[in-house]
């Protein structure tokens, strides 16, 4: 059975309607990742440009400071720090699946830990602090020195995904405390 047609009508009005009433309520709750903070008119990614990042030991911490470096300050800005970021990498290196006719591993994965503190500059309780994991694949073949660059390759992408899921954690920790 099929509702006549200015039953239907009415029908997709009330449900513009509530869709309306429903978004108008939520647009007082919401407010945007990057927009300006209450305290002092400073905005999410001025208060990120104020971070330094503390040297990260070997050479996936180097890859990792690097991005956290500029993804945190890309305008090469120097501006006294407000925040000292610590990370800890832990890397592990898997081999998921082996050939059954050679016996040597098809394939690598690359898994990285990274735990994270934010500090004030001048020391005190983390303002935030987490860990996060992310885990690259890389095939692997008879060549050892492809294996070894197809290796790093993933430790590049783990880095930059690594810096980047750090990047959004701490902005979203300093937007709630701003």
């Amino acid at each position: 059975m099929s509702l006549p047609e200015p039953h239907k009508a009415r029908c997709r009005l009330i449900g513009a309607l509530a869709t309306m009433v429903a978004s108008l309520a939520l647009s007082g709750c919401l407010q945007p990742l990057y927009g300006p903070l209450s305290e002092g008119g400073s905005t999410v990614a001025g208060e990120l440009q104020e971070i330094a990042v503390e040297p990260i030991p070997d050479r996936l911490g180097h890859y990792v400071g690097n991005e956290l470096i500029f993804a945190l300050n890309g305008t090469g800005s120097q501006v006294p720090p407000k925040y000292r970021l610590f990370v800890t990498l832990r890397e592990n290196v898997q081999t998921p699946l082996i050939d059954t006719v050679s016996g040597y591993p098809s394939a690598g994965t690359v898994v990285v830990n990274a735990d994270f503190r934010l500090i004030p500059a001048t020391g005190g309780e983390p303002i935030t602090k987490g860990t996060e994991v992310v885990v690259a694949s890389y095939d692997r073949n008879s060549n050892r020195f492809a294996n070894l660059r197809a290796a790093r390759d993933a430790e590049i992408r783990d880095a930059k995904l690594i810096a980047d899921q750090i990047r959004i954690r701490l902005a979203a920790a300093l937007a709630a405390r701003g």
